[in-house]
């Protein structure tokens, strides 16, 4: 009976009423009266806090203050953090397509290229066999080539354009003396033509290279646009340095027999697009 009566007075004493009042200090008028008890209060308080609570936490997550957390990314600092992504993997594209090209330069002046140029007419003097081919053909040969030509040029012409390639001209007027093979290695098409003929460049572009090597002798490359790459290997003067601009047709190098890998006076001449050989065949009317 003692513990219920001590448990009565417990809570007896939460719901003890209590006045609240606010008196004029001067007049001793009440401003205003409460009737409070200590169950009261407590759950004023908790209902208080609780809404507090809620409503500071629905302003921070839904409004900039969020920023102000220590630790917490701004807005600005993730988008921000994108664009560096973005960035990112935009120079890493770049990158790897920066060493392909490079790659393909490198393979280019160490000759990977196998030359097997000038086979069938080594020894001979190539000068006859260009003033052959070059010779006047009858009037209907001469309809007929000129009927093929056309046809040829609207096929390389969008063949060209479907790989982002211009319009190329052939580098020199000669004897094709071996074709473009990649069985062989052959990554390139050999011209023959007579001494002392200045190869032309087979579009405008600047020049990246214009030195010796020893397999390939005096060689010259040029940089054109949409990442393409001409090659012009074994000359026996070259008419350009590095750094120049050339337009198309324009003379480059004079036709030679200089490296170990030449057997005679011809052009080796290389085309290479993002990296990779190409048949110039494909894109040139020789």
């Amino acid at each position: 009976m003692a513990k219920e009566s001590k448990n009565e007075t417990r809570v007896q004493r939460w719901r003890n009423k209590f006045r609240f009042v606010i008196l004029n200090d001067d007049t001793f008028e009440e401003i205003i009266t409460l009737k409070l008890s200590p169950l009261n209060i407590f759950v004023f308080s908790i209902i208080t806090i609780i809404t507090t609570i809620a409503l500071t936490t629905t302003v921070i997550a839904f409004t900039s203050l969020k920023e102000l957390i220590p630790g917490y990314a701004s807005s600005k600092l993730r988008r921000e953090a994108i664009e560096l992504a973005l960035t990112t993997d935009s120079l890493q594209v770049a990158l790897e397509r920066n060493e392909r090209y490079i790659n393909g330069v490198k393979r280019i002046l160490e000759g990977e290229v196998i030359d097997t140029v000038l086979k069938e007419v080594s020894g001979q003097d190539t000068s006859a066999l260009v003033s052959l081919a070059l010779s006047s053909p009858s009037t209907q040969d001469s309809a007929f080539r000129e009927w093929v030509e056309q046809e040829n040029a609207f096929t390389l012409n969008q063949s060209g354009m479907d790989l982002g390639i211009p319009q190329l001209m052939s580098p020199l007027d000669g004897i094709i003396t071996s074709s473009f093979d990649k069985i062989t290695g052959h990554y390139a098409i050999d011209i023959a033509a007579a001494a002392n003929t200045p190869i032309k460049t087979c579009f405008e572009g600047t020049v990246i290279f214009a030195d010796w090597t020893s397999e390939t002798g005096n060689i010259i490359i040029v940089q054109h646009e949409n990442n393409l790459i001409s090659a012009y290997k074994h000359n026996s003067a070259l008419l350009k340095e590095v750094g120049e601009f050339v337009r198309s047709g324009e003379a480059i190098a004079i036709i030679g027999n200089s490296g170990e890998n030449s057997t005679g006076p011809h052009l080796h001449f290389e085309l290479w697009y993002e990296g990779a050989p190409i048949d110039p065949q494909g894109f040139i009317k020789f």
